[in-house]
Order: structure tokens, then C-alpha cells, then sequence
């Protein structure tokens, strides 16, 4: 009876042994599972049209003179516009609502040399330097968070050919699509709604027609009216952005400008 009494109480410890052991296994299945839920509920890019802005329609930019000298290996550009019914300096009226990057130092022109990162201009003197070469100059009134104005002479563009070389101009009444916003830099609550921007040029986009494809870290937008549209969602670090001006069956309209990708940085 003793050694049964033992044998009980061997195989009773066994048990409670073997069922307390964790499986081999359980926590990794647990931690595959969080992963994937945590994959599942990340927020996705969205992109969609901003309200509407103040209106400028019969603000105006002209170039009053240029003038270039040359300085060691580069050239000396100096721009001078006039600007009527619109003030550089200026708070844009709903600044403070939108939500958006603001720049402290008010409306301003935006000055892009052959579709490359715009230089913002707070006076009607605008200042460059470049190498020898041919160029296109395009200047455009910007409100105080850099929502480009879109009325019909509130825009600047030009060809110039810069130093000794040969001169070779773009077709300036082709169809074409220049990159504005977003820049650079974000930070803080500046991340969390970012404008997207562009300017259009001898083309019209719709529904039905020609669109601007917006592919922002390989996701897909079709924009279908010139108008600033907000991105939400993008995470921390960089973010890579690329415009396309595409026709309807989606292939790429031809010309210098009109596909064009940009890094931007977000940061807490």
C-alpha cells in the first residue's frame, strides 16, 4: 500500500508539472498577433481638398526690370516686380483658422527657377544667383501659409538665358505643372495637417479630363481640380511626395516639369 501511495503521488506531481510549464510557442504567437493588429490599425495617408481661401481676383504681379552681372563663376540676378491689390508682409485673413504652416512674416511671392524648391520673397526685390545656362523664371503670389493665389495675373514666367551659351527656350504654352508645397521641413502640430500645393499652367484638370496623379510614400491620389488639398496621416521622418500631370487615360502629358518628386521631414 505504501508503494502505491508513492506511485500516486508521483504520477499527481507529474501532472501538476506538466501543466504549469508554459507551451513552447505561446508567447511568439502572442507577439506575432500584436504586430499584426498594430499593422492593421495604423493610420492610412489621406489626402482631401482644403476649404476654401481668401480670394485675391484682381491682385497682379508684373516684373518691373532684371538685371544680371556676372561674379566669378556665377551670375548676379536681381528681379524687380510690382504687385497691385495684394500686400506682401500681410497676415492672410484666415491664418490663424487653418490649421496649417504659417509663416510669421506674412504674403510673400514665390520664386522657382526650372521647377526646383520655391525661394520665399517678403518684398517686391527678388534676388538670385545662378550658373550659366537657360532657365525658367516662374514667380506667383502666395498667401501667408503659402496657398498659391490663382487668379489670372497673379503669376510671373518667363525664359532667360544666363552667361555665354546657347540660348534654348521651353514652350511656355505647353501644358505645364510646377511644384509648390509642401518644403522642407515640419514640426510639432505643423504635422499633422500638411498642405499639398501646385501651379498649373495652359492646362485645365477635372473629373472627366486631365488629373494630377499625387503619390505620397506609394500611395495613390488622382487630383481633379486646381485647388490645395491637406495631407493627414504621414508618419514621422521622411516622406517622399511626387507630381504627375497625367491625361485621361493616365499616361504622362510631356514636358520639363511635369513630374517631379520632393523629400519632406516631419518631427515631433
Amino acid at each position: 500500500m505504501k508503494s502505491l501511495n508513492n506511485l500516486t503521488l508521483s504520477l499527481i506531481t507529474g501532472i501538476l508539472i506538466f501543466a504549469c510549464t508554459p507551451k513552447q510557442g505561446s508567447n511568439q504567437g502572442r507577439a506575432a498577433e500584436k504586430t499584426v493588429n498594430s499593422e492593421e490599425t495604423a493610420p492610412d495617408i489621406t489626402l482631401t481638398k482644403a476649404p476654401a481661401s481668401p480670394e485675391y481676383p484682381r491682385a497682379t504681379l508684373t516684373k518691373n526690370d532684371l538685371s544680371i552681372e556676372q561674379i566669378d563663376s556665377f551670375y548676379a540676378l536681381n528681379y524687380s516686380f510690382d504687385v497691385q491689390n495684394y500686400e506682401l508682409g500681410a497676415q492672410t485673413a484666415d491664418a490663424a483658422t487653418r490649421g496649417i504652416a504659417n509663416s510669421g512674416k506674412g504674403q510673400h511671392i514665390h520664386y522657382i527657377v526650372n521647377n526646383g524648391p520655391y525661394a520665399a520673397h517678403y518684398m517686391a526685390e527678388v534676388p538670385d544667383q545662378l550658373k550659366a545656362g537657360n532657365y525658367v523664371v516662374l514667380a506667383f503670389l502666395s498667401r501667408s501659409y503659402h496657398e498659391s493665389v490663382k487668379s489670372e495675373g497673379a503669376y510671373f514666367i518667363e525664359n532667360i538665358t544666363v552667361g555665354d551659351v546657347e540660348p534654348s527656350e521651353a514652350d511656355l504654352t505647353a501644358p505645364h505643372l510646377f511644384y509648390s508645397r509642401p518644403k522642407g521641413a515640419y514640426s510639432g502640430a505643423d504635422t499633422e495637417k500638411v498642405m499639398l500645393d501646385f501651379y498649373l499652367l495652359n492646362e485645365t484638370i477635372s473629373p472627366g479630363g486631365n488629373k494630377v496623379k499625387a503619390t505620397i510614400n506609394g500611395s495613390e491620389f488622382m487630383i481633379e481640380e486646381w485647388a490645395p488639398h491637406y495631407i493627414e496621416g504621414m508618419p514621422m521622418g521622411e516622406n517622399v511626395i511626387k507630381l504627375e500631370l497625367i491625361d485621361i487615360e493616365g499616361n504622362l502629358i510631356k514636358g520639363p516639369f511635369n513630374t517631379v518628386e520632393r523629400i519632406i521631414t516631419l518631427s515631433e
